[in-house]
């Protein structure tokens, strides 16, 4: 819903004057309003009628993944990107995260040297508009920290205008024992300025030096790289890192009332702004808390379901679907307007702490010793008590489901995909990463050189080599790339799977089957979702279905008949049943 212009400044009260008790209002509301004055459309102008819909699909890629051959030279990477999306998934995804695309000089692109230009290495703001033409993009503002070489920080060093007021400085003894954080490296950073040795703060790295919101002038630094970047055509805005925006000693400094407030007017501007854009929070912490960032409807339109990827995870090398079931029964509708975004692997590792108070014990201990024998490496990060707990595993999905509890099997394909499968019923818009999408086994030889954990998912393809992959029917990324793609396809047609959709978690006698029910919001489509997550065949007696005897049913992907005498649903080892009362549309 569009918000007239003439009324916002009004709007901007309540926020200004809880983050900036000591500005005074109405300067702070001009310089705001004179920021994004020529970023708002002519009065009237309506918002595009849905942000979402059951074809709304995103891959999530660096811009460099896919590479120029060595006979291309220096060819930049998002032309190529542009390339595969378009002869590749053209018709299959809507949408593309390309993660930070900026000079950087850390964290794989998380340490921005200057949010306004690209890293030219993948290319210009005209290759990414290009992809814009037929992809949604979304991009990245890396919202809490800055990387230590930018114009801003040597301002600080140098403590010249503006930098020198940007960053967050204590003494080196201050007591941050309560600040929760994902590293274990020292929170006080050691800078050698113009005036001295100043400590600065550094929630995830020594070169990643975070940014002070309590100064105004940062707000309005971010207000116009945020509205920068929907001009230059993202239509969804990843916050990363956002959780710890705002920091308060003898406070965690996560998840503090004004981070909440400040992405709030975020979204206000963008509602006046760019009424069609998505607001995306990247806080990946227990779930409850995770859940906090949709505000009441005012804040994120999408949050992150940090808890699919462990909780999915544990469910297939177990063969159980208790935990998944319990915390898909606990999870709340998205409110109007809101949506889940739904994943499974990503640039980062599995994270952890989502499953928290589900995994636990033994069984969390079994988890990591499992995909640490598939070849993850594990992340841990420091307790308020000084113990170490594993916080994330890096390793290729592909790779981390090759077997279950027993070892290594031969189901590994089919077990990868329903994986991806079970994401792509669930409410909320699924994202695939694009190496799940490839099928792109543990890169050893890339976390040797890099000695970073993360690394061993971030793997960069020769482009040349991944088409003959893709084409060679016998490889793994051609029969999961193609697999996944068919499944997307089918998953388009189906209004019961728009992700505001009703859903209802299913429940069976045995454990190795999952199951949820999902119907469109006109009421007209039911799809059953059924999953066998164990390596045995498994059964499901259709009278535990709802299958309305007026209605003909069909599994959309072809591998069950169903009429009025079929009793039985019978699933061999990992198979996938969506039954729905609506025929596949060809």
């Amino acid at each position: 819903m569009t918000v007239s212009f003439s009324d916002f400044g009004d709007r901007l009260r309540f926020y200004l004057e809880t983050l900036y008790p000591d500005v005074e209002f109405g300067v702070l509301k001009a310089r705001i309003v004179k920021a994004i004055a020529e970023h708002v459309p002519e009065e009237g102008t309506a918002a595009a009628p849905q942000l979402w819909d059951e074809t709304t699909t995103l891959v999530i890629t660096y811009g460099d993944t896919l590479l120029p051959s060595q006979d291309e030279g220096d060819r930049p990477t998002l032309p190529i990107l542009k390339e595969f999306l378009d002869a590749r998934l053209d018709g299959v995804i809507s949408g593309v995260h390309i993660l930070p695309f900026f000079p950087y000089s850390s964290d794989d692109g998380f340490a921005v040297i200057d949010y306004l230009k690209v890293n030219p290495r993948l290319g210009t703001w005209d290759d990414v508009a290009a992809i814009a033409e037929n992809f949604e993009v979304m991009a990245d503002l890396v919202i809490n920290h800055i990387s230590s070489q930018s114009e801003w920080f040597q301002q600080f060093i140098k403590q010249e205008e503006p930098g020198c007021h940007y960053f967050i400085e204590y003494p080196p003894e201050t007591d941050c024992h309560q600040v929760i954080r994902p590293r274990s490296s020292p929170l006080l950073t050691p800078v050698d300025t113009v005036n001295g040795i100043k400590y600065v703060w550094t929630t995830f790295s020594a070169d990643q030096v975070d940014v002070n919101f309590a100064n105004p002038d940062v707000l309005l630094e971010f207000i116009n790289i945020l509205l920068s970047y929907c001009r230059n055509g993202a239509r969804f805005i990843r916050l990363d890192a956002v959780g710890f925006l705002w920091k308060r000693l003898n406070t965690p400094c996560i998840h503090l009332p004004e981070t909440h407030f400040a992405i709030q007017l975020f979204r206000e501007i963008l509602a006046v702004t760019y009424p069609d854009t998505v607001l995306i929070t990247e806080t990946n912490v227990p779930n409850r808390e995770n859940l906090s960032y949709f505000g009441r409807g005012n804040e994120a339109h999408m949050i992150y379901n940090f808890s699919l990827p462990p909780l999915l995870l544990n469910a297939l090398i177990r063969g159980e679907s208790k935990h998944l079931k319990t915390w898909m029964k606990s999870m709340p509708p998205a409110q109007e307007g809101c949506a889940y975004f739904n994943f499974t692997a990503s640039h980062d590792g599995i994270g952890l702490r989502p499953a928290e108070g589900l995994i636990e014990g033994e069984e969390f201990t079994q988890l990591v010793k499992t995909i640490e024998g598939f070849g993850a490496r594990i992340n841990y990060r420091s307790q308020s008590d000084g113990t170490q707990r594993p916080y994330e595993l890096n390793i290729s999905l592909f790779d981390a489901l090759k077997g279950t509890i027993k070892g290594e099997d031969k189901w590994q394909r089919q077990r990868f995909v329903c994986s991806q499968a079970i994401m792509m019923a669930l409410e909320g818009v699924p994202a695939f990463y694009i190496h799940s999408l490839l099928a792109t086994p543990n890169d050893y030889e890339k976390l040797e050189a890099t000695g970073h954990n993360r690394s061993i998912n971030r793997h960069q393809w020769d482009y040349a080599e991944l088409c003959a992959k893709l084409d060679d029917p016998d490889s793994d990324q051609h029969w999961v790339f193609n697999e996944l793609k068919r499944l997307i396809s089918i998953r388009r047609q189906q209004k019961a799977f728009h992700p505001n959709a009703t859903q209802y978690t299913l429940d069976f006698r045995s454990g190795s089957i999952f199951g949820l029910w999902r119907q469109s919001r006109d009421r007209r489509q039911s799809i059953f979702c059924i999953y066998n997550l164990s390596d045995r065949p498994k059964s499901v007696a259709v009278s535990n279905l709802n299958l309305i005897c007026t209605d003909e049913w069909h599994d959309l992907l072809g591998r069950l008949t169903i009429t009025e005498d079929t009793e039985k649903l019978n699933l061999s080892p990992y198979q996938i049943a969506w039954i729905t009362n609506v025929p596949l549309l060809h």
